[in-house]
C-alpha cells in the first residue's frame, strides 16, 4: 500500500492530479511515476499537480517530479505545480529546481496559465 493517494479530475483541457500523503523513495514514487506516465500515454498534454495535501517529499520524490516533468515535455505537453507547502518551496529553491518547474500559489492561476483552460476556470 502506497503512502500517496492520487486522484485525477478534468478542468477543460487540463488534467488535475490531486496528490495526498508522502512522495518518497519506494511505493509512492512508483505510484506517481505510473500515474503520470499513464496520463501522458493517454494523450493528456496539460497536467497540473496539486500538491496541497502532500505532507512529505524527499529527494527521490523530487527526482520523480523532475522525471515526470521531462516526460511531459518530451511528449509535447507540460506539467505545472500548484499549492506547494513552504517546506516544499524551500526545497525546490535550495535545489535550484524553482526555475525548472512552473509553480503557482493556487489552482485558478495555474489553470489560467495553460491558456485554453482559462475559460474553464473562469
Amino acid at each position: 500500500m502506497s503512502d500517496l493517494n492520487i486522484s485525477t479530475r478534468q478542468s477543460g483541457s487540463v488534467t488535475i492530479v490531486d496528490l495526498a500523503g508522502k512522495i518518497a523513495l519506494g511505493e509512492s514514487n512508483r505510484a506517481l511515476h505510473d500515474a503520470i506516465r499513464k496520463l501522458i500515454d493517454d494523450g493528456n498534454k496539460s497536467i497540473l499537480l496539486n500538491l496541497a495535501s502532500v505532507t512529505v517529499i524527499d529527494s527521490s520524490g523530487l527526482g520523480e517530479l523532475v522525471a515526470s516533468y521531462a516526460s511531459a515535455e518530451r511528449s509535447g505537453g507540460s506539467m505545472k505545480l500548484s499549492n506547494l507547502s513552504d517546506r516544499f518551496i524551500e526545497l525546490i529553491t535550495i535545489t535550484k529546481l524553482y526555475t525548472v518547474f512552473d509553480v503557482f500559489d493556487n489552482e485558478a492561476d495555474a489553470l489560467a496559465s495553460f491558456g485554453s483552460a482559462s475559460e474553464a476556470a473562469a
